[in-house]
């Protein structure tokens, strides 16, 4: 099996064709979608001996474009309100997102995260809220978030400092997370708590329920079923250049990128 991860679950329509295609060629012949909002290819043939994916595989799974970098590929698990830019919330975490992915994969170190570490960015509708996390933020408004940090709060920072902010926290986690099978995944799992807690702004949105499936502000939320899609599928949804991979399970359609 490999995941292949999308921050902010933002993919390209190109992409999602060309990953059909791969596993269509080497898999079971079908795309399915994570509550981390990522991709996933079943069926997989691994290198003899082993269980990693042969060179090959793995080389043509790179020319999708959704491993840019294999070092990085478990520490890029980023996750943010999929309306984000489209319709409504606070701020527009778009700019964030990806200035996260870009710091995250500029760090070498960074790529020790363990593969179970989440990011999760709530634009400040609260459809993230209550989503378990390791680090991530909640806007405040369209130029200030709260850090959460494990299950609490950090400090209250500018958007534009909030890549730095997290990264800066994500390498302490790791200076302190220990080594060998004792070692923490989670931030919540740490001895000691990783900052100093702050309590909750005021300003904090009340939590929202999950993106309905149908028309919604800003496009419309394709559920997609528990077996993946097929190549149909796929040509279906990719008549909109761009799509969103929802926590929920589903892709939004945009109705302008």
């Amino acid at each position: 099996m490999a995941r292949l991860r999308l921050p902010g679950g933002r993919l390209q329509a190109d992409s999602l064709t060309a990953v059909i295609r791969f596993a269509e060629r080497y898999g079971d012949g079908r795309v399915r979608v994570t509550t981390r909002s990522n991709l996933q290819v079943r069926g997989l043939p691994a290198a003899p001996g082993t269980e990693r994916l042969a060179d090959d595989v793995l080389a043509d799974l790179e020319r999708t474009g959704l491993l840019p970098s294999r070092a990085h590929d478990l520490a890029r698990n980023v996750m943010a309100s999929p309306q984000t830019g489209l319709a409504g919330g606070r701020a527009d975490v778009r700019p964030v997102v990806a200035a996260l992915d870009a710091a995250i994969c500029a760090d070498p170190a960074l790529a020790g995260l363990p593969g179970r570490f989440l990011f999760v960015l709530d634009d400040g509708r609260g459809d993230l809220l209550e989503r378990s996390c390791d680090l991530g933020l909640v806007a405040l408004d369209a130029h200030r978030a709260q850090v959460r940090v494990g299950a609490g709060w950090g400090p209250v920072v500018p958007l534009a400092a909030a890549p730095a902010a997290l990264v800066t926290l994500a390498r302490e986690f790791l200076s302190r997370r220990g080594s060998g099978p004792a070692a923490a995944w989670h931030v919540t799992e740490l001895d000691h708590p990783l900052t100093d807690a702050h309590p909750p702004d005021q300003r904090l949105p009340s939590p929202a329920p999950p993106l309905p499936y149908g028309e919604v502000p800003g496009g419309f939320h394709q559920r997609v079923p528990d077996g993946g899609l097929d190549r149909a599928a796929v040509s279906r949804l990719t008549d909109a250049p761009v799509l969103i991979v929802t926590p929920w399970r589903g892709v939004l359609i945009p109705e302008e990128t």
